[in-house]
């Protein structure tokens, strides 16, 4: 399901507010992310300080191109085949999007409305869907597997 135009700019906006917390919403999120999924811990074994980095580097790049995610595309392929070398399976996009969510209702407070969270889910799904994508047909034996 596509992001509609309203979608792209709740998600834009409120990005906006979260910027100037980045760094801490980047901990945050890894925070809850190995608290909820503890699982997914063992895909990241650099300086988490620089992961937060580039997963905000991350956001900003594909919220800046919302309007034009098909254009992305490529790119995103790119990184779930990135991502599937790191072991990392189609289950797991949904326990970053749960992380996710948490990390900007706990950061963006009352500005985290039902249309907002439904913005973003929006938009991590269509992100999410291109690297399951790139990463190739699920494993027969994962049964995690989507």
């Amino acid at each position: 399901m596509p992001v509609t135009p309203e979608q792209k700019r709740l998600v834009k906006t409120s990005w906006a507010s979260v910027l100037p917390t980045a760094e801490r919403a980047a901990a945050r999120f890894y925070t809850r992310l190995f608290q909820i999924h503890p699982e997914v811990r063992p895909y990241f074994r650099g300086d988490m300080r620089a992961q937060g980095q580039k997963l905000i580097a991350m956001l900003d790049t594909v919220i800046s191109g919302l309007d034009t995610l098909d254009q992305l595309g490529a790119t995103l392929r790119a990184m779930g085949r990135a991502h599937a070398g790191y072991g990392v399976r189609n289950a797991d996009y949904a326990k970053v999007a749960d992380a996710l969510l948490w990390t900007l209702a706990d950061g963006l407070g009352d500005a985290f409305t039902h249309d907002v969270e439904a913005a973003w889910s929006a938009a991590y799904a269509a992100v999410a869907d291109s690297m399951i994508e790139g990463a190739g047909p699920a494993k027969v034996n994962d049964p995690d597997a989507t």
